[in-house]
């Protein structure tokens, strides 16, 4: 099934990767109406910094997702629903975890309730590689057993369960695509790279990280983008979980060795106990089979981690872009 030229809605189009799939979508000639969390501000987040030429391409709904209302509203006339919305700060779970349960659990099933009165011709709901918890195996398949290890993570794989069984229970059409560590231009600080990049710019060598130890399977944003387009064309995708990553590993603190030698910057690491998780909560290993990605969706990575980050350190050392950032703060 072809997208170009359909209505499409973007929940969380606002967002890190949300953003950056509404230019993809743009890109391919379709209608896009993005969700945007309501604030008496009416900033848009990401999207207001978009060019002028795509700003008024798109259409800005303002609701909250945890509202079935405007849910409905805003999916009224869309043939696609690409759901991102979600709060996803791990340590902002372990002291806020009612919100996330309204954010995450409640706010897909208002996106799934919709989608049945409506009729939607399909639904991309949006996972995490955190259900998975640390690697049982690895590489980590789809069958790998679901173990979240945060309150975030829990939220995740309840909606994701949720999704599956409005897909057995009544046809609805749907697909789970879960991305591993995405990471690219506008991510939040409360991410790996940027974390380490920002503070790299900001002048000091000494760059302060949590458990260095832990592996991570990086994908670059504009990956993701496709993979999430590719999911919602693909006729085999329905009713499938299918992970999007690089089939790579690397640990923390190589990765942060990485991004300082490729910054040309010295660097020495520090760690800080507020930015460590409790132990039985980290997720000491990712590494992401993308197979079923392949076969179901015809995608993989087109970025390798040199690539990809070289194109973030190079959005981020834009002073303009900097400004975004308080790489002194611990963002959560």
């Amino acid at each position: 099934m072809k997208i170009a030229n359909k209505k499409v809605l973007v929940t969380g189009g606002s967002g890190f990767i949300g953003s950056h799939l509404t230019e993809e979508l743009l890109e391919m000639g379709c209608e896009v109406r993005v969700f945007v969390h309501y604030n008496s501000f009416n900033r848009w987040g990401w999207i207001d910094y978009l060019p002028a030429e795509k700003k008024k391409r798109i259409e800005i709904f303002t609701g909250d997702i945890r509202d079935p209302n405007g849910v409905r509203e805003a999916m009224a006339g869309c043939k696609i629903v690409f759901h991102l919305a979600a709060l996803i700060g791990i340590p902002y779970s372990y002291h806020s975890p009612d919100t996330y349960v309204d954010t995450n659990v409640k706010g897909t099933l208002n996106i799934l309730q919709a989608a049945r009165q409506l009729g939607v011709e399909k639904i991309i709901h949006t996972s995490t590689s955190e259900i998975y918890g640390t690697a049982q195996f690895v590489p980590i398949t789809e069958e790998h057993p679901v173990n979240p290890q945060s309150p975030y993570a829990a939220t995740k794989a309840s909606a994701d369960f949720l999704a599956l069984t409005f897909f057995r229970s009544f046809n609805t059409p749907v697909a789970v695509v879960r991305p591993f560590n995405t990471y690219g231009p506008r991510q939040s600080a409360r991410a790996i790279i940027p974390t380490i990049i920002t503070q790299l710019l900001s002048g000091n060598g000494k760059v302060t990280l949590g458990s260095v130890t832990p592996t991570r399977d990086l994908n670059f944003v504009k990956d993701t983008a496709l993979g999430f387009i590719k999911a919602a064309e693909s006729e085999n995708a329905l009713g499938e979980v299918i992970n999007l990553g690089s089939n790579y590993e690397i640990s923390v603190g190589d990765l942060a060795l990485k991004i300082a030698s490729m910054m040309q910057k010295e660097i020495t690491i520090e760690g800080s106990g507020e930015r460590i998780r409790p132990e039985k909560s980290e997720v000491e290993r990712l590494w992401a089979a993308n197979r079923k990605a392949k076969e179901l969706l015809g995608w993989q990575p087109s970025y390798d981690l040199e690539a990809g980050l070289k194109e973030t350190i190079n959005w981020f050392s834009q002073p303009a872009n900097m400004e975004f950032y308080k790489a002194g703060l611990y963002t959560i």
